[in-house]
């Protein structure tokens, strides 16, 4: 009974982690100031690369350490998998279910 009480309590916690994601890669990006040439955008894009790199590293990583991480994120999934599979317009329009209230994720600009 404790163990399965700390399996739920681990899955509610990476639910509430997944959704806070979803709410930060909804965001839109404040303008810049400065536009950005091809090489900086290129630099940009490969630090976001080795970033999902290290993201997928550690998720790998820890699903072949511990079948329950396993476990988790195959019954979380319907949480995550629209956010990191959506478009940015489809994040753009966003519904996020916290408790027992729906919000509506509209594109926000970072600060």
């Amino acid at each position: 009974m404790q163990v399965e009480a700390l399996t739920n309590q681990e899955e509610v916690e990476l639910r509430a982690k997944i959704e806070a994601l979803g709410l930060e890669v909804t965001k839109v990006p404040s303008k810049s100031t400065q536009n950005l040439d091809e090489l900086e955008i290129a630099k940009e894009l490969d630090k976001l690369s080795a970033k999902l790199d290290d993201v997928d590293e550690m998720i790998s990583s820890a699903m072949a350490a511990d079948p329950q991480i396993k476990s988790l994120l195959s019954s979380t999934a319907d949480v995550w998998m629209p956010v990191i599979t959506a478009s940015s317009d489809e994040r753009r329009n966003f519904k996020t279910k916290i408790g027992d209230d729906i919000y509506e994720v509209e594109g926000k600009n970072s600060s």
